[in-house]
């Protein structure tokens, strides 16, 4: 498709059909990072790297699967074709070189099967839209924890965030050559950053948290969709959940309480979905349906504060804690902090804490 031959087909060629080979010298994400052109990776403005994920694609994401690969690649295939199906397409880019579907739904695997061309069954097009929505789940993955390097001044945490990205690929991806090298990478640069937290190891071959903090040193971000946009989407999921409920004889309800009607299913909705209900800007939503997000909100608020506590307490640092916070506020939409209550002042309270505790600790080791 050489309408999109500007950059796009190149990126795929390099970091797609790298991890199909599995012999001989490989392209790493390190320097597809470190080429710095938005001709190798496609800039913000790109819509295919826009991440705007529910619950549910997010758990798709951290999970691994059991299903055969041959298995894998086929329903990545149907995948694929049932989405142009709805957009009445035939190609995953228009003329102009612009998306024509959304490949954010799909699972890791999937879009490692895609991006690799296994089995021989996608287009080189597809192929570059599947690396294109690999590379931005990378840099979404590492911009939380940058944001907050520069708060705290520590880059360990970068290279954490890295390391648990990459811990979370398939066997698939897991038995290439590329990753296998990145992974030690950043084992290499974990060490490092233990000597010197506040400086980026440099000379590390391979290094993809070297070569992205070079070329997002604030943090790389994302095409964000226009807030009232998100609001209507979120109006014309909920009353599709009302028309299903009724097509089934059934009232759609939203109070967990009631013995009677269809409940309503938020998991659906991403952060930035509910807050955009909870926050009613447009007046789109009912009370009760705004009640509903912010008992949703409330809730998965409360998992992150856990798994952020779990962290520290897995890790025996009780500094973690704060950090485990300032990934999860780095990571949020303004309209997320508002409609949670995280503000600049918790942020700064966190950054306080983080670095009392870490005084507290160096303290004790005699540091």
């Amino acid at each position: 498709m050489t309408s999109i031959t500007n950059g796009l087909t190149n990126y795929a060629q390099q970091y797609g059909a790298a991890y199909a080979r599995t012999a001989g010298t490989q392209t790493s994400l390190a320097s597809i990072l470190n080429a710095g052109s938005d001709e190798v990776l496609p800039s913000a403005s790109n819509a295919a790297t826009q991440l705007t994920l529910s619950a549910a694609a997010r758990a798709q994401l951290a999970g691994g699967s059991s299903k055969d690969y041959s298995a894998a690649i086929s329903d990545s295939r149907a995948a694929i074709d049932k989405l142009y199906k709805a957009a009445n397409v035939s190609a995953p880019y228009d003329a102009s070189g612009k998306p024509t579907i959304d490949l954010s739904t799909l699972d890791r695997r999937a879009l490692f099967a895609i991006a690799s061309n296994a089995g021989g069954r996608f287009t080189d097009a597809e192929q570059t839209l599947a690396a294109t929505n690999r590379i931005a789940q990378f840099n979404a993955a590492l911009s939380p924890a940058t944001q907050t390097a520069k708060l705290i001044g520590d880059y360990s945490t970068v290279y954490k965030a890295a390391a648990s990205y990459l811990d979370g690929a398939s066997s698939e991806e897991k038995a290439t050559a590329t990753w296998q090298a990145e992974r030690a990478a950043i084992t290499k640069g974990l060490a490092a950053t233990q000597s010197d937290p506040s400086k980026i190891p440099t000379g590390i071959s391979n290094d993809p948290v070297a070569a992205y903090l070079a070329r997002y040193p604030s943090g790389s971000t994302t095409t964000t969709q226009d807030f009232g946009s998100v609001a209507k989407q979120a109006r014309a999921a909920l009353d599709d959940q009302a028309k299903q409920a009724t097509a089934a004889g059934k009232l759609l309800v939203y109070d967990p309480a009631r013995k009677t009607g269809q409940q309503a299913d938020l998991s659906v909705l991403d952060n930035r979905a509910l807050s955009a209900i909870s926050l009613n800007k447009d007046d789109l939503f009912s009370k009760e349906e705004v009640f509903a997000a912010k008992r949703e909100l409330d809730s998965r608020n409360r998992a992150s504060i856990l798994t952020a506590l779990k962290q520290s307490q897995t890790s025996g640092n009780p500094a973690d804690f704060s950090l485990g916070l300032l990934n999860a506020y780095a990571g949020m939409s303004a309209e997320e902090r508002t409609a949670t209550n995280w503000t600049p002042t918790f942020r700064d309270n966190a950054v306080q804490s983080y670095k009392a505790t870490n005084s507290l600790l160096s303290m004790l080791k005699g540091s």
